[in-house]
């Protein structure tokens, strides 16, 4: 074996070893989502009673709740950041170049930000308004930090467009409104719904904002109900299935995407 095989052969195994210890704590779940142990790690035979338990009525109320209070506050945020992101990036991309650097990095800063620190600048800002917290104020806070993650999704997609095709378009007589629904939309909409499930996928996770913006109304969302219930001394068995369903559809969802930018991306060419 010479250098260069040598070299290509530790390339590989490097990242064969970092995939493994990325996803071995998400199979490790996955599979022990098919038993009735209530253990994680005791296998005592396949079953599917933790999946039938979490469709059913034995499932605790709370769990349900929380999961639910997850999908529309994520729902919410994602739609509204995916709106408000896709024209922020429109306009950021029609700055000047100096401004465009200015308000791109003003945009990187939640991003690099602890999440800590802006649950706790939010939780400041509605005491300070007097907002009660609530469904209200976890949207909010949700909607600010997903937000420039759109913008960054959008604005690839505004480079990869030509640049001329909106102008053509008002030289043929189309309003800006019709140039922007007709020409520039269907141009970034590949990165508009990146930008969506990005959004989505970081509201039903997040922990750290959520945590300071729920308030004491009893709200729970599925990664507060989480840490509740570890702090009890354990996790409620049908967590398994619920993360291995979770991961299963955006996996899928990503999957999608995916096959659907490749055939728009392959027409083009042979357009």
């Amino acid at each position: 074996m010479n250098r260069k095989q040598a070299a290509t052969f530790l390339g590989k195994a490097y990242l064969w070893v970092l995939l493994l210890m990325l996803y071995s704590p998400i199979l490790i779940i996955m599979v022990f989502s098919f038993t009735e142990a209530k253990v994680l790690g005791n296998w005592t035979g396949f079953s599917t009673k933790l999946y039938a338990s979490l469709f059913s009525g034995d499932m605790h109320r709370s769990l349900t709740n929380a999961i639910w209070n997850s999908l529309v506050i994520a729902l919410g945020a994602a739609t509204v950041s995916t709106g408000l992101g896709s024209l922020a990036a429109i306009g950021l991309f029609n700055m000047r170049p100096r401004a465009r650097q200015t308000v791109r990095f003003i945009n990187t800063i939640p991003i690099l930000n602890p999440d800590i620190i802006t649950g706790v600048s939010l939780f400041l800002l509605f005491v300070s308004l007097g907002i009660s917290q609530g469904y209200t104020t976890v949207v909010l806070a949700h909607i600010t930090f997903c937000t420039p993650y759109v913008v960054l999704s959008v604005l690839p997609r505004l480079r990869q467009m030509n640049p001329n095709l909106y102008e053509a378009a008002l030289d043929l007589g189309a309003t800006p409104f019709q140039a922007l629904r007709k020409v520039i939309i269907p141009e970034i909409r590949p990165g508009v719904i990146s930008g969506f499930i990005l959004a989505f996928t970081l509201s039903v996770d997040d922990f750290a904002v959520t945590v300071f913006t729920i308030g004491n109304e009893g709200i729970e969302t599925l990664s507060t109900y989480i840490y509740a219930d570890a702090r009890k001394g354990g996790l409620t068995p049908e967590l398994r299935p619920l993360s291995t369903i979770i991961f299963a559809t955006v996996l899928l969802l990503l999957i999608i995407v995916n096959i659907r930018s490749a055939r728009t991306g392959k027409k083009r060419q042979d357009g």
